[in-house]
């Protein structure tokens, strides 16, 4: 392609609305325009690593059986209301696009098809006979973001491989998943990425087991905690671990003590002289389940750790049957206008003990009259500790269980596991922690969706059975982000050769020097029919404006066709290093082979 004939800007500056690195790089090279909030365009450069990314994609799971369809992206709510995701997904999450068609029926668009491919399968799976199958799609989905941001990693359309498998057993399940795993790792091996696969917390989606492919990078949205032994990694949401030990209690009788301004556990300790890991602090939550019951829960945690909400929503979620829910809507902090709705009367934040009153509760068909009490286990093994008094500007030393606080009934691992915990394989390791971005995540769902939506199969015994499934997920375009947030410098992108636009670019310092023209249509000719993906910047500009747009556009490899063509030669930069080499012009060809082949393999 010849740069003169391309639409083709850059931008000097970075733009506005950019907030990180590959995201103000993508605008500034002209690979993508912002169309709206969360909306880009995919420009010509863009495209061609798009669908790099998607071949390599789909070479992968092509080698692995999986057969490659397309779904519709417009869906009919009656799918999702049958697997019970459609209140989750457009009120909890809130995350779908939906609307009403003009015989006023419900549907959505598709920010995944589980409930789609579900259908299908259901359909058209009869017997053990047809399975397993695994089926994937590249395709748009949609997204109704929160908050857009950062290009295409947080946007309300995207390009996404989705993939679903049916078994009739569990091994046969694993499998497939094992499968997967490979196939992930291998396409962002291939696609030249620094990765790590994770233990995952399996949200919305479902399922027994998850595991996440994070591409490592500063500007990653998801903490990664591992060991350096390469034995566990896992994101934050989902790691566990060993907390440090408890120090021992400097109380050692129960007493009231007077504690003003000590609403937070590090003025408390200051305060009374004693550790954190001997307080046990109670964090109040509000939580709507889907039948509109709104549940008040008490979480009693060590006073040094944190709750992890999404391993508490996972509790909460498990206990929906208790309240007649199917999950849970909301989980948020009750802020002091919450209260207002449910409080009977004004709480001792800061102060609550682990036996609160349930008579603060206001109740009512809407909110359950009693607290749910849970007790991480960090705090069940404290002995003299110091918690709240239920009353403002008091606590309590040298507090037990079973004497002066009843033990909470149901122990939950609700706490954020951190960097310097001890590991859980390995307590002589400790974790470590890195930034990530997640372009990979592939769920065993077992029949959370077959069992739900009545899609079963016969069994070689005759019986009805559902169908045992598993779901796998590549964000192209992120993946494509992800790489220009991973390897960038000031100069501008730089791209892994398997997904870059192009291999090289020719860069003619002089228009008006016949000789330099010459040699660089030449190159381009015998570069492309050799299979080197070749750019011709014959553009009349400035040598140094042409040189500062291919550093920022990141191709592989510059061709210079300068002063050295008068002795049969050109130079040939290599963007990552900025190493120049003088190259005689016969071997070009051969050289950037030798190169591409070694960076590709």
């Amino acid at each position: 392609m010849r740069l003169s004939q391309m639409l083709f800007v850059t931008l000097r500056e970075d733009p506005a609305e950019a907030e990180i690195p590959s995201h103000k790089l993508l605008l500034r090279a002209g690979y993508i325009r912002r169309i709206g909030s969360g909306i880009y365009a995919y420009l010509p450069l863009m495209w061609r690593v798009l669908k790099k990314v998607s071949q390599i994609v789909r070479e992968e799971m092509d080698a692995t059986g999986a057969q490659e369809c397309l779904l519709p992206q417009l869906q009919p709510a009656d799918l999702w209301r049958e697997s019970g995701r459609w209140d989750t997904y457009t009120q909890a999450e809130g995350i779908m696009f939906a609307m009403k068609d003009r015989q006023q029926r419900e549907v959505g668009l598709g920010p995944t098809h589980e409930e789609v491919i579900t259908t299908i399968a259901k359909d058209m799976i009869r017997s053990y006979r047809q399975l397993p199958v695994h089926l994937y799609q590249i395709q748009t989905k949609f997204r109704d973001e929160i908050r857009p941001r950062f290009g295409l990693m947080r946007g309300r359309e995207f390009i996404m491989k989705d993939g679903y498998s049916f078994h009739t057993s569990e091994e046969s399940l694993k499998k497939t998943y094992q499968d997967m795993a490979q196939a992930y790792s291998n396409m962002l091996r291939r696609s030249g990425l620094e990765f790590r696969a994770v233990d995952a917390d399996s949200g919305a989606i479902g399922g027994s087991g998850s595991q996440e492919f994070m591409v490592l990078a500063e500007a990653g949205e998801d903490e990664v905690l591992y060991t350096e032994d390469g034995q566990y990694a896992a994101n934050v949401e989902k790691a566990v671990s060993m907390p440090a030990d408890a120090q021992a209690s400097p109380f050692a009788s129960f007493e009231k003590r007077e504690t003003p301004g000590t609403e937070t556990i590090a003025k408390l300790c200051k305060f009374l002289k004693c550790s954190p890991t001997q307080v046990v602090k109670n964090v109040l939550y509000q939580a709507v389940y889907d039948n509109g019951m709104t549940v008040l829960v008490l979480v009693s945690i060590r006073g040094d750790q944190d709750v992890n909400q999404v391993k508490l929503l996972n509790e909460l979620t498990k206990l929906a049957g208790n309240y007649q829910a199917k999950t849970v809507l909301f989980l948020t902090v009750p802020d002091v206008e919450a209260q207002r709705k449910w409080a009977a009367k004004s709480l001792p934040l800061g102060y609550m003990a682990p036996d609160v009153a349930d008579d603060y509760i206001a109740g009512s068909k809407e909110v359950n009259s009693k607290f749910l009490r849970l007790i991480d286990r960090t705090a069940v093994d404290l002995t003299n500790f110091v918690t709240g008094s239920n009353e403002s500007g008091y606590h309590v030393v040298g507090a037990n269980w079973g004497k002066e606080f009843p033990l909470p009934a149901t122990v939950v691992g609700v706490r954020t596991a951190k960097k310097g915990d001890r590991a859980v394989h390995n307590p002589e390791q400790t974790l470590q922690t890195a930034r990530g971005i997640e372009v990979g995540h592939i769920f065993q769902l077992g029949t959370k969706y077959s069992q739900a939506m009545g899609a079963t199969y016969t069994s070689e015994q005759g019986e009805e059975m559902p169908f045992i499934m598993g779901c796998y997920g590549v964000g192209v375009s992120r993946l494509a982000q992800s790489a220009v947030e991973q390897s960038y410098d000031k100069d501008g992108i730089i791209w892994p050769v398997a997904i870059a636009p192009y291999h090289a670019i020719i860069s003619i310092p002089n228009i008006s020097d016949a000789q330099q023209v010459e040699v660089a249509e030449k190159l381009y000719n015998e570069l492309n029919q050799s299979g080197i993906e070749t750019l011709l910047d014959d553009r009349d500009e400035r040598a140094g404006v042409k040189f500062k747009d291919a550093d920022l556009i990141g191709i592989p490899y510059r061709i210079v066709p300068g002063r050295s063509v008068k002795l049969g030669k050109v130079e040939v930069v290599e963007r990552a290093t900025h190493k120049a080499h003088e190259i005689l012009i016969e071997e070009v060809n051969s050289t950037l082979k030798q190169w591409i082949d070694a960076a590709i393999k």
